[in-house]
C-alpha cells in the first residue's frame, strides 16, 4: 500500500504474448521465476486496477532460445524447434508505476 505520490519499482520476469504451458514451465525454470511471470499485459492491468498510473515496463535481457538450449535439451525440448515460441517472449524487466 503507498501513500499518493508513491512509486512502486520493482525487477522482475516478464512474457510477451501466447505461450505454451510445457514451454512456460521450463523457460521459468531456466530464468529463476519459481512462481511464474506474468503477461506483460496483465502487469499493467493489475497495476492499473490498483490505482497506479504511469505505468511502465522496461525490458533489461529479453531471452532467446539460443541463450536456454542447452538447459531446454536437457528438459526434453529442441531449442530449434521452440525458438519461435521462445524468442522474445520472456524478459527481465523494471516495472515501475506511480501511486496519484
Amino acid at each position: 500500500m503507498l501513500r499518493p505520490g508513491g512509486h512502486f519499482a520493482v525487477s522482475d520476469v516478464v512474457t510477451r504474448g501466447e505461450i505454451r504451458p510445457e514451454i512456460r514451465r521450463s523457460v521459468l525454470a531456466w530464468v529463476g521465476c519459481v512462481a511464474g511471470a506474468l503477461d506483460e499485459d496483465e502487469y499493467r492491468d493489475k497495476l492499473a486496477r490498483a490505482g497506479f498510473v504511469d505505468i511502465d515496463i522496461e525490458p533489461t535481457r529479453i531471452y532467446a532460445a539460443e541463450d536456454a538450449r542447452e538447459f531446454l535439451g536437457a528438459n526434453g525440448l529442441d531449442a530449434s524447434a521452440v525458438g519461435d515460441d521462445i524468442d522474445g517472449k520472456f524478459f527481465s524487466a523494471f516495472i515501475r508505476a506511480r501511486k496519484p
